[in-house]
This record gives C-alpha cells, sequence and structure tokens, in this order.
C-alpha cells in the first residue's frame, strides 16, 4: 500500500461528522412531531409517545414510510411539508454523500497514486524510517534534494503515519520482497539507503535490489557489526557505514582529543562553520596542484576512487576529477 503525504482530514472524521448530521437531523425531526403529537394519529388511535415519534421520524426520513402513523390536521401536514420533506431530502444526501465521499477518497488517491508514479525518476528509495533513516533524508534535505523524490520504505504503522506527515510518500510492506521494492520503482531510482535495524534484513534488501536491477543502482547500506560489512558489500552495497564502529571512534577521539571531535562535528552540522562540499574540477585547475588552489581541497575522486592529498608526492588534478574540499557553510549557498 502507498502513502501519499497528508493533505486533508481522515475519512474516519468525515463519516464521522456525516454521522452526527444525520443523529441531530432525527433528533430535530422527532421533537417537532412530539410538540405536535395531536395532530397525528395511528393505527391504535391512543395517541403518540416520544418513542412513537422517533419511529415515524425515522421511518420517514429513510423514506420507509409504512403508513401506521400520518399527519391528520392541517398543522401537522403543513410541518411535514416545511420541515420533513426537506430533512428527508437533506437526510438522504448526508447517506449518499458519505458513500460518494469514500469513492471521491479512493478515485482521488488513485490519481495521486498515478500522477505521482508518472513523475518518479532518479528517486532515493529510504529502506527504514527509524533513527538511522530520518537522518539520512535530513541530510538529504539539507543539501537541497526535493521531498517528493525520496520514498520511504517502511513496515511499521507509526512510522508509515510519521514520514506520511513529514511531507514524504511511504510504501507499507517489508522492502526484503520484490513486489514491495518494485511499487518504490527501484528499477528506476537513483540510489537506495538500507537503514533498518537488523544486519540480516540489510543484507537481505541489498541482494534483493541488487537482483532487481542487475547491479545498476548504487546501493548505501548501515550495519551495526563490522563483521557484518563484508557480507553486505558481497551481497552488493557500494557503501557501508558501520554504525557501532563509527559511534565507538567518535567516542574516542573525545576521550583524547575533544578539539578533534569538536571539528568533525563542525564538519557534519549543517549551517554552521565548516562543511564537506565536493564539486567538478574545472577547465583552468587541470594539471595544477590542489594546494595551490584558494579553495581548501582536501581529496580527490578519481574514477571513482579516493585519492589522499598528502606525503611526498604532490597529486596534479586531471580531467574528470571530483574535488572534495570545505567550505563555510555559514556565508555560503547550498550547492545542488
Amino acid at each position: 500500500m502507498i502513502h501519499l503525504p497528508l493533505v486533508r482530514q481522515g475519512p474516519l472524521r468525515a463519516l464521522a461528522v456525516r454521522m452526527v448530521a444525520a443523529v441531530v437531523l432525527v433528533l430535530l425531526a422527532a421533537f417537532a412531531i412530539y410538540a405536535d403529537r395531536d395532530g397525528y394519529r395511528d393505527v391504535n388511535e391512543d395517541g403518540l409517545t416520544l418513542l412513537d415519534c422517533f419511529y415515524y421520524a425515522v421511518v420517514s426520513l429513510s423514506t420507509t414510510g409504512y403508513g401506521d402513523i400520518t399527519p391528520v390536521t392541517p398543522d401537522a401536514r403543513l410541518v411535514n411539508i416545511l420541515f420533513i420533506t426537506p430533512a428527508r431530502v437533506l437526510f438522504l444526501i448526508i447517506l449518499v454523500g458519505t458513500t460518494l465521499e469514500v469513492l471521491t477518497d479512493q478515485y482521488r488517491n488513485s490519481l495521486r497514486v498515478s500522477r505521482w508514479r508518472r513523475k518518479l525518476k532518479d528517486h532515493v528509495i529510504v529502506c527504514g524510517y527509524g533513527t538511522k533513516g530520518r537522518a539520512a533524508i535530513s541530510a538529504l534535505l539539507e543539501t537541497g534534494y526535493d521531498k517528493s523524490r525520496i520514498v520511504v520504505v517502511e513496515s511499521r504503522e507509526v512510522a508509515l503515519r510519521q514520514a506520511a506527515a513529514n511531507g514524504l510518500v511511504a510504501i507499507e510492506g517489508n522492502a526484503t520482497r520484490s513486489a514491495v521494492l518494485l511499487q518504490a520503482d527501484v528499477k528506476n531510482c537513483k540510489s537506495v539507503i538500507i537503514a533498518t535495524d537488523s544486519d540480516e534484513a540489510s543484507v537481505l534488501i541489498s541482494l534483493t535490489v541488487r537482483q532487481l536491477t542487475a547491479g545498476q543502482v548504487r546501493i548505501i547500506a548501515a550495519v551495526r557489526e563490522q563483521e557484518n560489512a563484508a557480507l553486505l558489500k558481497q551481497s552488493g552495497a557500494h557503501h557501508v557505514i558501520v554504525s557501532s564502529s563509527t559511534a565507538g571512534r567518535l567516542l574516542g577521539l573525545t576521550t583524547t582529543t575533544p578539539p578533534l571531535i569538536d571539528v568533525v562535528e563542525d564538519l557534519l552540522t549543517p549551517g554552521q562553520g565548516m562543511a564537506l562540499a565536493m564539486r567538478s574540477a574545472e577547465r583552468d585547475e587541470v594539471g595544477r596542484n590542489p594546494r595551490e588552489l584558494k579553495t581548501l581541497v582536501v581529496a580527490l575522486i578519481r574514477r571513482g576512487k579516493v585519492v589522499a592529498l598528502g606525503g611526498e608526492h604532490a597529486e596534479t588534478i586531471d580531467t574528470g576529477d571530483m574535488l572534495i574540499y570545505i567550505r563555510d557553510e555559514t556565508n555560503s549557498a547550498v550547492v545542488h
């Protein structure tokens, strides 16, 4: 099931409003009849009780009309003409409107899903909307990524509601199943982020994505234990982040060299101080030493591999290189 971002009140609330309106209408009709009960005659000819008035209101508004209670005086018939008949029409509108509302919601949701599928291309699929999944999506949004190009795959109902409330498209199901990933259009996506709470599930998702996409889609995964990182790469993941060891290293750095962790946090926190960024090498920079540039370049990406800048060997920039540099996040705009 596909959960699109919430844009209106739920169907249960709309149904409750209509039920309350129908009950209020029955109450008004019953009390109007009770106030003029002497103008009505029933088959027993013993007068109308309050229960009889409710009975007559219900059968009249629902257009059943058994005829066992009838208005006989001019005043009672006038009340039927001016109040009971319009109330009957309004009652039917409420009942039919509820049915039409349900059908309209289904049709509108179908149109929204069709429109969403037509526009969906080069999107990012995030498997899991827990702490890691939410943090990954926040990082994407902070770099200017369009929210409409992010699809969440999650099986927990609470997480699904939260994702939809945050304006994200969420698909209900287990990401290890091919049918669920095909609903997310995995074959045409840009990348898949695996942020589940289980290393075993991460491996299965990676294998499923690789099978469906023939290895053409980039897979980024997080695992808890270092020993599972190699297995995840063998299953098709291009990048694997070990959350436990990374957190452990940060804890160690905080203990031994506290200023160093401050620098790391500054680099990872968007909108504050320094930030890591990447751009293509410009034509006039080819052949030059990265240290000669005004930009503080810390590494090069050459044919998909990282070229570190350090030691005695001086690297020069080649055509097609990507430059990893540090920029001032407080004074620079977000680079898409």
